[in-house]
Formats: structure tokens, C-alpha cells, sequence
């Protein structure tokens, strides 16, 4: 994918495997700053500003959502642990049970990380004007969210990863990362 500074990972492979879970761990990691001993990526020293994302509001709730807070009923029974949630803002608007925006203690400096829950077919207008440490897409996105979204990491030299499985094929956002030189 390719902007100097950014890190960004692929993770290509069949359904129901464990991709989404992965990469919510890490994002959970990164949010908390709790990291196993034998993590040996990168590590924020201080609490970040993140988005995680996918196509709709329903399947960002269903996925990342589910993955880093738990079910709507049982939140914090996710990867992110309900003791160190500050706290959870729904959205205002369409699906039930969705989330906005969490709030999440950054334990080894008491600061508060902020994760927000993004979708694609917001466009890519509502991708703009942030500066973020760290970009999930959860499934696929559009060449020009994907690129809006790198844009919102290069001041920080942020983490960018996508977990999907490719049902469309080698499209422009998978030809960046397989056919494109760094």
C-alpha cells in the first residue's frame, strides 16, 4: 500500500477463520496499551485516536463492534476489557445498537484513547479532516475511502490493516498491496 511512514497489513484469507478477531485483539492492544510479552509489533506509548470500519453500519456493528465491545448486552465482554472502557457513545441515527464512539482508558498513562466506528457508504467525505494513529477496514473498502483513510495517518505514521476475505477479486485497493512496490 505504500506511504512512506505507514505501516499497512493485508490480511487476505477464507471466511471464519479468525481475521476480524486478530485484528480486533490488536486494536484492543493499541487502545489499552496492554501488551502481551511477546508482542513484538509496534507499541503506543500513549493513547491514540483510531477508526475501525466496514460497508454498513449493521455489518460494523456486527463485526468490529461485536469483536471489540462484546454483544449490545453484554458490552465489555469483548477484546476491549469492560473495566477499562470509559465509555461508549450509541449513535444517533439508523441501525440499533450501534456505536459511535468508545472511549477507552490508555492504562500505562491513565489518558484516554478515543475509537470511533466508521462505515463506507458514509463516502468519503465523512473520511476527511482527522489526524488517527490507527485505521481497521473490516472487509474491503473502496479505493477512495482507502486512500482518504491513509491520508488521516500520515502525520502520526499510523497503522493501517484490512481483514478480508476477496470476493472481488483483484481490485485496485488488492492490486496496492500485491502488484505495487512500496
Amino acid at each position: 500500500g505504500g506511504v512512506p511512514g505507514i505501516t499497512d497489513r493485508l490480511l487476505i484469507a477464507a471466511n471464519q477463520i479468525g481475521k476480524t478477531y486478530s485484528a480486533g485483539a490488536e486494536t484492543a492492544m493499541h487502545l489499552t496499551g496492554l501488551y502481551p510479552d511477546w508482542w513484538e509489533g509496534h507499541r503506543y506509548a500513549t493513547a491514540i485516536d483510531a477508526w475501525a470500519s466496514c460497508t454498513t453500519s449493521q455489518s460494523t456493528r456486527d463485526a468490529p463492534q461485536r469483536i471489540l465491545l462484546g454483544k449490545s448486552d453484554e458490552w465489555g465482554t469483548g477484546a476491549i476489557p469492560g473495566r477499562h472502557i470509559v465509555q461508549i457513545k450509541k449513535a444517533v441515527h439508523g441501525v440499533s445498537e450501534a456505536v459511535e464512539t468508545v472511549l477507552v482508558r490508555h492504562v500505562p498513562t491513565g489518558k484516554t484513547s478515543r475509537l470511533v466506528f466508521k462505515t463506507y457508504d458514509q463516502g468519503r467525505e465523512r473520511w476527511q479532516g482527522e489526524t488517527l494513529d490507527l485505521i481497521w477496514f473490516d472487509e474491503e473498502p473502496p479505493a477512495d475511502i482507502f486512500s482518504e483513510g491513509k491520508t488521516r495517518l500520515q502525520v502520526r505514521h499510523g497503522i493501517l490493516y484490512i481483514t478480508f476475505t476477496p470476493l472481488l477479486g483483484m481490485t485496485e485497493v488488492v492490486t496496492r498491496f500485491l502488484k505495487e512496490k512500496p
